[in-house]
């Protein structure tokens, strides 16, 4: 029987814009018997599908198991920006790994965005993929902390921004609610599901089998490999690698659980708004961008190809959905872009975020032979890339990078699996508190 978890995510799936405006293939057959492979990946999200991209350009025989259908998760609901960077900022990077490596780590989160953009050329994947990125502040004291990350970027990694303030930024978003914003142009965003489904399509055409409705139900090592049971079938392979973040616990408890309680999984939401006259819809982002605030419990916006407003916030810890979901959108929106009180909202959607403890990805190993990646912590869409280039370099013994990222310490989610979602929710609400105050 399908768990709590996976039945929120099945509700907050029911109208999903980017499953609204994508032409799927038909579905995969899920596993059935036996069958050998180099490598198995659990997962057919981005990261999992970066990795079998990679893994199979390289010569390796891949098995993808995916126990829905591909992208129906994070990779296929998100907000669809494209973001340098991490979510943590580069603080914890630099103190765990020392302001060289962490300098290293940086250049590697910028070859995450580009990668995007090569794939989308190479394998002719049309995600309306687009670069441009706006930072928002909306209040002087989150502005002077807006500033100083924007410095420090330019001092300490040479990443360059363009900085406004006041009426000046009307020029990249037209809102009255922020005070100052910086502009850059490596960031960018696209369609997620359109994106990922034309990743698994290139991971096929090099040489990976994928299978969808095959959830892992038990990992182990096996006598000189690794052994995957699904329901109505195995698969033995000499390396394992793991990417079912958040919901990895919902396939089943023989998955790893001994990294589940680093994640944690954060429900976020996001509503679209009816098509827009052109004119009308760039006028709300004159820039093009995709937007971001800086706050804790932050709002993230940008326009569809097909001129809508794609206005993401809200979050929940507790992994229900929150009463009356569309109104507080709307509410969001409407504080953002008072312009828009006469518009429709046709769709609202959302999907579970897994953060680690600070933000900072978890890349790891159990064992010598079972590889995992969690914990993207909302900047996902880029870093997965990164992560399947650099667990599939590991697989083929190339380690510098990912001995790096293996190198970053996390910790357990305070309160055991009973107690820790009520002081997850409790310490965001402080946050909530000192961003309000």
């Amino acid at each position: 029987m399908p768990t709590r978890l996976l039945q929120a995510d099945a509700l907050l799936g029911r109208e999903n814009y980017y499953e609204y405006t994508t032409q799927r293939p038909p579905a995969l057959p899920p596993l059935q018997g036996n069958v050998r492979a180099d490598v198995v990946v659990v997962g057919a999200g981005l990261a999992g599908l970066s990795v079998a991209l990679e893994l199979a350009e390289r010569g390796r025989r891949v098995v993808v198991l995916e126990a829905g259908r591909i992208g129906a998760s994070a990779s296929g609901r998100n907000g669809g920006q494209a973001i340098v960077g991490y979510a943590s900022g580069m603080g914890p990077l630099e103190r765990q790994l020392g302001r060289a490596l962490a300098r290293q780590a940086w250049l590697w989160s910028l070859e995450g965005v580009n990668l995007i953009e090569q794939r989308i050329q190479r394998y002719g994947i049309d995600c309306d993929w687009r670069r441009g990125y706006v930072y928002v502040a909306d209040r002087p004291r989150k502005a002077r902390q807006l500033r100083a990350e924007m410095d420090q970027l330019a001092r300490d990694y040479d990443f360059s921004t363009e900085w406004a303030e006041g009426a000046a930024l009307r020029a990249w978003v037209d809102s009255p609610r922020y005070v100052a914003a910086a502009h850059e142009r490596v960031s960018g965003h696209l369609h997620p599901l359109k994106y990922t489904v034309g990743l698994a399509q290139a991971a096929i055409q090099s040489g990976a089998v994928l299978y969808e409705n095959s959830a892992v139900r038990q990992l182990q090592h096996a006598s000189s490999g690794v052994s995957a049971v699904t329901d109505r079938g195995e698969v033995r392979a000499d390396i394992a690698v793991v990417a079912g973040n958040c919901l990895l616990p919902e396939w089943g408890p023989g998955v790893l659980p001994s990294i589940h309680a680093r994640v944690m999984p954060v429900g976020t939401y996001i509503v679209a708004t009816e098509p827009l006259p052109p004119h009308r819809a760039a006028a709300l982002i004159p820039s093009g961008a995709a937007v971001s605030d800086n706050n804790v419990v932050l709002d993230y916006f940008r326009l569809s190809a097909d001129h809508r407003l794609l206005f993401g916030g809200r979050v929940s810890y507790t992994t229900k959905t929150p009463m009356r979901l569309r109104e507080t959108m709307r509410r969001r929106m409407q504080a953002v872009f008072p312009q828009l009180q006469d518009v429709r909202l046709t769709h609202l959607w959302g999907g579970f975020v897994d953060i680690t403890m600070d933000r900072a990805p978890d890349f790891g190993r159990v064992g010598n032979r079972i590889y995992y990646l969690q914990g993207f912590s909302g900047h996902g869409l880029a870093l997965t890339g990164l992560a399947g280039r650099v667990v599939a370099e590991a697989v083929c013994a190339q380690t510098e990078r990912w001995d790096v990222y293996a190198r970053l310490r996390h910790w357990s989610f305070p309160g055991g699996r009973w107690l820790r979602t009520p002081l997850l929710a409790l310490g965001m609400a402080w946050h909530r508190l000192k961003d309000w105050v």
